[in-house]
């Protein structure tokens, strides 16, 4: 820690990440995104980058649960018939993915009532954690996410989940002008485009701490015992 004109600044990662004052951000890891059977995977979208992420995430996820920390998984959602999307919001999704949509119209994905819309199985919430929708890349945009953050004294946000350029980073980036601390668990954050995801790590890798997923890990496993999952 540091001290700036009166201000204490946490710099060391057991400072930053202290399960006491640190919630893990699981962003969007959705069937739609990130199984074979989802429609980006109908698509014939590269998943091989979710194939190795996976795993480490889940592996994270079961640490935090274990060390009490604020679990909260942000659900990107689309309304049916379009309701939640804009004309600008439209002409943005027809910029991703191009060459994978089969006509003019945007992809529909994450749909309320659709498998797609799902958490994949291993990052089903348990009924103590916060799920936030959000209808933006952002999990702060037009969510109670700040609220519910600041609700329980958090001062760190854990960012994860997908995709590493888009959702990812815009939630890192309106985490920190909400006044967060901000780290990016680097190996638990996944693109279905590489040289987006790598282009995104070398812009965070510049503005927030990152940390890997075992990094984290020992932080909490000596910063506390382990608890039960209700926190």
């Amino acid at each position: 820690m540091i001290t700036v004109d009166g201000k204490n600044v946490f710099t060391e990662l057991e400072e930053l990440v202290d399960p006491v004052h640190t919630a893990l951000l699981l962003v969007d890891m959705q069937r739609d995104f990130i199984d074979p059977d989802g429609l980006f995977g109908q698509l014939g979208i590269d998943l091989s980058m979710y194939k190795e992420s996976r795993p480490r995430l889940s592996a994270l996820l079961g640490e935090a649960r274990r060390h009490g920390l604020l679990v909260v998984h942000l659900q990107n959602t689309v309304l049916n018939g379009r309701l939640s999307d804009s004309p600008a919001q439209l002409r943005f999704n027809l910029r991703m993915h191009a060459s994978s949509r089969v006509n003019e119209m945007p992809l529909r994905y994450t749909i309320p009532g659709t498998p797609g819309h799902a958490f994949a199985r291993e990052f089903t919430p348990l009924a103590t954690e916060l799920v936030v929708r959000k209808y933006r890349s952002s999990g702060f945009w037009g969510t109670n996410l700040n609220m519910l953050l600041r609700s329980n004294a958090i001062q760190t946000v854990v960012v994860t989940g997908c995709t590493t350029e888009g959702c990812v980073e815009s939630t890192a980036r309106d985490a920190m002008f909400n006044d967060f601390y901000v780290v990016i668990a680097e190996d638990c954050v996944a693109s279905d485009d590489a040289t987006q995801h790598e282009a995104s790590m070398l812009l965070m890798r510049h503005r927030f701490d990152l940390a890997t997923g075992e990094q984290l890990s020992k932080v909490w496993s000596s910063a506390s015992s382990p608890s039960d999952p209700q926190r």
